[in-house]
């Protein structure tokens, strides 16, 4: 049977990764984007872009909807879809605020309820990954409240997840990169960017392709005894 695997925000720079390690893995991969010209330049065999507003519950429904029809259900699932604002507290702008959490939370909440009935009865451990962030955790860096927040929130309904489906074997983990050379570099001033990277103890931010293997490692067979975890990628950087 072939294994069917949703990426959300497969059009960005993380996205584009995950879907390469996934494809390599002989997953078909559907990417969910509201990007549809980015899609477009993704065509291969084993991918199939659909264009979907994340920040539409609605629209995320129908397009499970459309998987079950063509596909039956659904094996992974990778919430990597996601950005940071950048005003800062206490002047962030409501509308920013409700954004900030519809793209890098809510958007993955309503992914992994329609994801989950569609995991139904498929074969072996099922796999949910949700990309969140070092910022959740490290108040050193410069990452603004709103973003924190809607990562932490990720990650709490990840631990919640794990343990609610554990018995019917879904897997769910959060992964929270540090510093990750992705197009998200160019929302902070070459300054900002700069000291940041020098605190990596590498002396470089981490690459999107490295970020994928440990996401490809979590949905293989290799991953099936992990859940609940919020793996951190930060090259050993907050070690204390």
């Amino acid at each position: 049977m072939t294994k069917i695997a949703v990426v959300t925000g497969a059009a960005g720079g993380m996205g584009r990764a995950i879907v390469d390690r996934l494809v390599g893995d002989r997953f078909h991969v559907i990417g969910f984007d509201i990007d549809e010209a980015g899609l477009n330049s993704m065509a291969r065999n084993r991918f199939e872009g659909m264009t979907v507003d994340l920040t539409s519950a609605g629209a995320i429904a129908s397009a499970f909807d459309r998987i079950k029809a063509q596909h039956g259900g659904v094996d992974a699932l990778v919430n990597n879809a996601g950005t940071c604002f950048m005003s800062e507290f206490p002047d962030i702008p409501e509308a920013e605020f409700e954004r900030q959490m519809a793209l890098n939370f809510s958007g993955a909440f309503h992914c992994c309820q329609a994801a989950i009935k569609l995991m139904a009865g498929r074969e072996g451990v099922r796999k949910i990954v949700n990309i969140s962030s070092n910022g959740a955790y490290n108040f050193d860096a410069f990452d603004p409240p709103h973003y924190r927040a809607s990562k932490a929130a990720l990650d709490t309904l990840t631990k919640d997840l794990a343990r609610r489906y554990a018995t019917d074997k879904i897997a769910v983990n959060s992964i929270a990169p540090a510093m990750t050379e992705t197009p998200l570099f160019g929302v902070v001033s070459e300054e900002v960017l700069a000291k940041a990277i020098a605190q990596m103890p590498h002396g470089r931010a981490m690459q999107p392709s490295e970020i994928a293997a440990w996401v490809g490692f979590l949905i293989s067979p290799a991953g099936d005894v992990s859940s609940g975890n919020v793996i951190i990628l930060n090259q050993g950087r907050d070690v204390r």
